[in-house]
C-alpha cells in the first residue's frame, strides 16, 4: 500500500497535504479553545505548532504517516489536522488519528465529511482490509464521535501509554472493517444530508 500525498475535497472541508507553510495558521487554530489545555489528549501548543507538522512531515518521510491540513471550505479557514497513521501496507490497515479541530468547528459537519472521505479513500481507493481509531478512556467526546461512524471497539489497552502529565493512559481501540463500509457509508452520506451545523 503505497500513500502518496492527495488532496481529499467536499461541501464543507478540503483534506490538504500538510506543509510546513501551514504552520502559522495552525498555530490560530488550536487557539479557538486553547485545545493543548486538554490534559487527556496531546495537541500542540501554538508556539509547538511548526515542530509538530515538521514531526508529522517526518513520519510521511519514513511511510508511517499521511497527514494532512484540514481547510474549512465556507471560509477557507484552517480548521486543524488529522492522518493516516500506523500504516501496515502488508496487511492493508491504518489508523485515523491525530485528529484535532478548532472548538467552534467541533460537533459539526466538518468532521463528518472528514471522515467520510478519508474512510472512503481507504476502503476504496487503497483497499483496506479495516481503519483503525484510537482514543484516550477518559475522552468521552471522542469516543462517542468514533462510536456514532459505526466503528465498533475491539478492546482497550490499560495503561498503554504514560502521559505528559505522568497520568498513564487507556487507550480505546475501534474499527470499521471492509465488509462494513457499506453500511457505515450509507449512515455517514444520510447524516450529512441531514441539515444541521455547516
Amino acid at each position: 500500500m503505497n500513500l502518496e500525498p492527495v488532496t481529499l475535497q467536499g461541501q464543507h472541508a478540503r483534506l490538504e497535504p500538510l506543509r510546513l507553510d501551514h504552520a502559522n495558521a495552525l498555530g490560530e487554530a488550536v487557539q479557538d479553545g486553547e485545545l493543548w489545555k486538554l490534559w487527556y489528549t496531546a495537541i500542540p501548543t501554538p508556539a509547538a505548532m511548526l515542530g509538530e507538522v515538521q514531526r508529522r512531515l517526518d513520519l510521511q518521510a519514513s511511510g508511517s504517516m499521511l497527514p494532512f491540513a484540514v481547510i474549512h471550505l465556507p471560509d477557507e479557514r484552517m480548521a486543524g489536522m488529522t492522518t493516516y497513521m500506523h500504516i501496515d501496507g502488508a496487511n492493508r490497515r491504518l489508523e485515523i488519528g491525530s485528529t484535532w479541530y478548532r472548538q467552534s468547528l467541533q460537533r459539526t459537519a466538518l468532521n463528518t465529511e472528514c471522515k467520510r472521505m478519508l474512510l472512503g479513500y481507504a476502503f476504496e481507493q487503497l483497499d483496506c482490509i479495516a481503519v483503525e481509531f484510537r482514543t484516550h478512556w477518559h475522552n468521552s467526546a471522542s469516543r462517542r464521535g468514533i462510536e456514532r461512524l459505526g466503528a465498533k471497539l475491539d478492546g482497550v489497552l490499560r495503561s498503554h501509554q504514560i502521559a505528559a502529565n505522568g497520568s498513564l493512559r487507556d487507550t480505546c481501540v475501534y474499527s470499521i472493517l471492509a465488509s462494513e463500509w457499506p453500511a457505515v457509508r450509507a449512515n455517514l452520506d444520510h447524516a450529512l444530508n441531514t441539515p444541521r451545523r455547516p
